[in-house]
């Protein structure tokens, strides 16, 4: 929930980490979430500041140090970029839901802005925690139907356990797209 933002049921609850999923995929699924809900800050550190939500050099550097990062810690870097890209549209599309609410709504805006700074250093936490689950679950998200089995109890669970809101499961939804490797042609994403 963004600092300063009214606790209400449509916010993400905050207790990632505080039960265990029923899935081998449940700690990579608890960080996007993390990575998600992370982003609630970064929409408060934006909105009224005319800080654009999209920013694509900014975007294109994170994606080339998550392309170095990868290549250093042994995940092919082109999976990590697309699970990387997802967790990017997932970002955008809680910033511009939450812009959208609070513009709609002006008494649920955030009474106070973040840093970028540290959320920035949060991210960065977020991206060598999620290489590392995806170094550590490559075998499973190469079998694709077993990957999407795992991967439904995954973010099916944590979307309960956390209580997202429709917004944030439609987040987690675009966020974890690329998880489970497929037979379809890359084209086709």
């Amino acid at each position: 929930m963004a600092t300063g933002a009214p606790a209400n049921a449509e916010t993400v609850s905050g207790t990632v980490g505080t039960a265990k999923s029923p899935s081998r995929l449940g700690p990579l699924t608890d960080l996007v979430i993390e990575r998600i809900r992370v982003s609630d800050d970064v929409a408060a550190s934006k909105f009224g500041t005319g800080s654009p939500i999209e920013d694509s050099v900014r975007e294109a550097q994170v994606l080339e140090q998550v392309r170095n990062q990868a290549e250093a810690a042994g995940v092919n870097p082109d999976t990590a970029v697309a699970f990387f890209q997802d967790q990017i549209t997932a970002s955008k599309i809680v910033q511009k839901g939450l812009f959208a609410r609070w513009t709609a709504h002006p008494e649920e805006a955030p009474t106070t802005r973040p840093d970028l700074g540290p959320i920035r250093e949060q991210l960065d936490q977020l991206t060598t925690a999620l290489l590392q689950e995806l170094k550590d679950t490559e075998e499973l998200r190469e079998r694709p139907i077993a990957c999407m089995v795992q991967l439904a109890l995954a973010t099916g669970s944590g979307a309960v356990r956390e209580r997202l809101d429709t917004l944030h499961r439609e987040a987690l939804r675009t966020a974890t797209q690329s998880v489970c490797r497929s037979s379809e042609p890359t084209g086709r994403r």
